[in-house]
């Protein structure tokens, strides 16, 4: 961990306390791990304690770590990963809390301490299913009124058999079978003959 990670992880374990459960460096950013039960109280130590001043959320997703490490996982499936920012000390950090439900996976809303979040729950509940506890309007974003399931879960169907679209004819929406033909698509690389030479 460079020196810059290690004052920050050092920090931040001092203000978080017994709410850290892991901090580790990867990928030029440090990632918290977050105990659920401590998350609303974490998140909000985070924005406002003088040493941290994480100002801005700048993005919040859903994960699915059933077939992560090739099925090695063994922990909680369902995590939520949050990504801040503080303008003022010009540092970032990455914010994980599992879900400690995997048939319910649930977690507290963070709109209340960052409005900018509303709309990134919206869509972790649409496409994996994690419900956002106090979100003040959490319903379905991208994916259609009646659909059914979460896509971006790993045990979602590759391939449907309904799909949805508008009929001029009739003038309204209408469900049919799927239409498209399943094809295996293989990158082609044309190179010429003298690629990389002299270089």
């Amino acid at each position: 961990m460079t020196a810059t990670y290690a004052s920050l992880s050092a920090c931040l374990q001092n203000v978080l306390g017994d709410a850290l459960v892991q901090a580790t460096e990867r990928l030029d950013e440090l990632t918290l791990i977050i105990k659920p039960q401590a998350y609303v109280s974490a998140m909000t130590t985070l924005r406002d304690h003088p040493d941290c001043r994480f100002e801005q959320l700048i993005d919040l997703c859903g994960m699915d770590y059933s077939a992560y490490g090739d099925g090695a996982w063994e922990g909680a499936r369902y995590a939520v990963v949050v990504h801040l920012l503080s303008v003022s000390n010009n540092q970032r950090v990455r914010v994980r809390v599992f879900c400690p439900d995997d048939d319910l996976p649930l977690v507290a809303s963070m709109v209340d301490i960052w409005p900018g979040a509303n709309w990134f729950e919206r869509e972790a509940f649409d496409l994996y299913g994690i419900v956002f506890e106090g979100h003040p309007d959490l319903r379905r974003i991208l994916t259609d009124y009646g659909f059914i399931g979460h896509p971006f879960r790993k045990d979602f169907p590759l391939s449907g058999t309904v799909e949805m679209r508008y009929d001029p004819t009739q003038q309204r929406v209408i469900y049919q079978p799927v239409s498209i033909e399943p094809r295996e698509i293989v990158p082609r690389i044309v190179r010429d003959e003298s690629y990389g030479e002299g270089l």
